[in-house]
């Protein structure tokens, strides 16, 4: 296994790129060690599909992963999705897939919903001046 693999991953604004190499287990999302990434939920999201591959592929390869773009959550499930992707490419393991699409599908397809634009003369999408009629 001395190939690099390197695989993308998008949600809402976020794009996560994530390069995945032979090494010891290091996980970097923009430059930042995983063990000490701030957000504690957007670490334990990110750390999904290396906990559901198991230590033999998780102790085997140095993943770095750049994210740009979106909010903190919108940023670790483009990174779960990059990091899922590249894994999969990496070992060429169907049954690997077919435990990441069983546990979430949107591990390997992503979630297409984007936030609706703003309409001219309103304060967001949907929401309109009040009405008072007395």
């Amino acid at each position: 296994m001395a190939k690099i693999v390197i695989s993308s991953g998008k949600r809402k604004t976020a794009i996560a790129r994530a390069i995945i190499r032979p090494g010891k287990g290091r996980v970097f999302i923009n430059n930042i060690p995983l063990e000490i990434y701030p957000i504690e939920m957007a670490r334990w999201k990110i750390l999904e599909p290396l906990l559901l591959a198991g230590d033999d592929i998780r102790n085997s390869v140095d993943i770095h992963v750049n994210v740009r773009g979106g909010g903190v959550m919108a940023q670790a499930d483009a990174a779960r999705i990059a990091i899922a992707r590249g894994l999969v490419e990496l070992t060429k393991n169907e049954e690997l897939k077919k435990l990441f699409l069983e546990y979430d599908k949107t591990m390997l397809s992503g979630d297409p919903r984007q936030a609706e634009p703003k309409k001219f003369a309103r304060y967001s999408a949907r929401r309109r001046w009040q009405k008072s009629y007395r």
